[in-house]
């Protein structure tokens, strides 16, 4: 099950490849942002089978605004891109 705040990448879809923040999840779908082309009043539905989980979890601080959610996920992938 996914919580608030879990960050994943998306597997499928126009948004492949890139890092979301979920918002809400049930057992099959979870509503995921990533504060610009989906912004937190807007969030999308994504089917769980589409999403990979990353380990990391952000603060309810990062999931207030856009813009915050946007700097929060660029500090988690320049930590992917400098474990690869």
């Amino acid at each position: 099950m996914l919580e608030r705040g879990r960050v994943v990448r998306s597997l499928a879809g126009r948004d492949s490849g890139y890092l979301l923040a979920v918002i809400a999840a049930d057992e099959k779908t979870a509503l995921v942002c990533d504060g610009k082309e989906r912004p937190l009043s807007r969030p999308k539905t994504k089917n769980i089978r589409h999403i990979e989980s990353i380990d990391a979890v952000l603060p309810d601080a990062a999931l207030r605004s856009n813009r915050a959610l946007k700097k929060a996920l660029a500090c988690v992938k320049a930590e992917i891109n400098c474990d690869d």
